[in-house]
């Protein structure tokens, strides 16, 4: 491989002779147009996303309110309710998970557009290369990628925000910002996983990491009961897990029960995750797309 302005192993910058090479746009304008690629393209594909965007967060409240969420607060208005009730912060079963959902709904989405998606620019489709043509390095296809799916796992976020709202889930005017709570955690494992993807020769390890890590995830950590519930080793791992966290967050803020340390504290992990995986992806995209 030669400098920047030369060919590349390929021939991804390969050029006529006597052609000058094109001028490199440089940070953000660079990370625009990956970004712009992916809009325009999403423009013709919006239609396919609507399941995943609009009518998964339907279904699963109305499942959960009409079906699930029905018999566990008929068993909370028993005699135990009070202890019930103070275990779920003193709101239906619903209001409570909802949060949870948003935040789960937000890893999910991260993750499914940061895997196969990655696999597809580098391996199937080949526009990552594609892009290296152009006067663009692989750090802003990394960042380009990474802003385009803060931007999916955002609108669904507010799609879902709006439901909540729909269903009287909303307790708190800070609920606005379970937004930015959300698609954090979504970026939490948007940013790692994307790092990870990119140095794939084949997608058999995605089911394998929907399964043993997504998945538990989204049982265990929060989302549909208090962590209490679990055995004392099992809390311990829950509360490590980037999930979680994310649903904390999400859930104070949604309904006003808020403490400045723990927002403090969930916000940070999520934060450092997404660093994380930002370095650690720059240096995997170079790698794997100067090869």
């Amino acid at each position: 491989m030669t400098g920047r302005g030369g060919e590349r192993r390929g021939g991804w910058r390969a050029r006529l002779p006597g052609s000058a090479a094109p001028a490199r746009l440089e940070g953000r304008a660079a990370v625009l147009r990956v970004y712009g690629y992916m809009f325009h393209r999403y423009r013709r594909t919006w239609r396919g996303t609507i399941t995943s965007s609009f009518l998964y967060p339907l279904m699963y409240l109305l499942a959960m309110g009409i079906g699930l969420g029905h018999l566990v607060n008929h068993h909370l208005a028993g005699a135990s309710s009070p202890v019930g009730f103070s275990r779920l912060g003193g709101v239906g079963y619903v209001t409570f998970i909802a949060p949870g959902l948003l935040a789960a709904t937000a890893m999910q989405m991260a993750t499914n557009e940061s895997t196969y998606p990655v696999m597809e620019g580098v391996k199937w489709a080949r526009t990552y290369l594609a892009m290296l043509a152009a006067p663009i390095e692989a750090r802003d296809v990394q960042r380009g990628q990474l802003l385009w799916i803060a931007t999916r796992v955002a609108i669904s976020g507010a799609v879902f925000l709006a439901i909540m709202a729909a269903f009287g889930d909303v307790l708190s005017p800070y609920a606005v910002l379970a937004l930015v709570a959300s698609t954090l955690t979504g970026m939490a494992f948007a940013a790692p996983v994307a790092a990870f993807a990119v140095t794939r020769e084949n997608s058999t390890s995605f089911p394998i990491m929907y399964r043993l890590g997504i998945v538990p995830l989204f049982l265990f950590s929060g989302t549909f009961f208090p962590i209490t519930n679990l055995p004392g080793w099992l809390q311990v791992i829950a509360r490590v897990t980037p999930l979680y966290h994310g649903v904390e967050l999400c859930r104070a803020l949604v309904l006003g029960q808020m403490n400045a340390a723990s927002l403090a504290v969930d916000t940070g992990y999520l934060a450092c995750l997404v660093l994380f995986g930002v370095y650690f992806g720059g240096r995997t995209f170079a790698k794997r797309l100067a090869q």
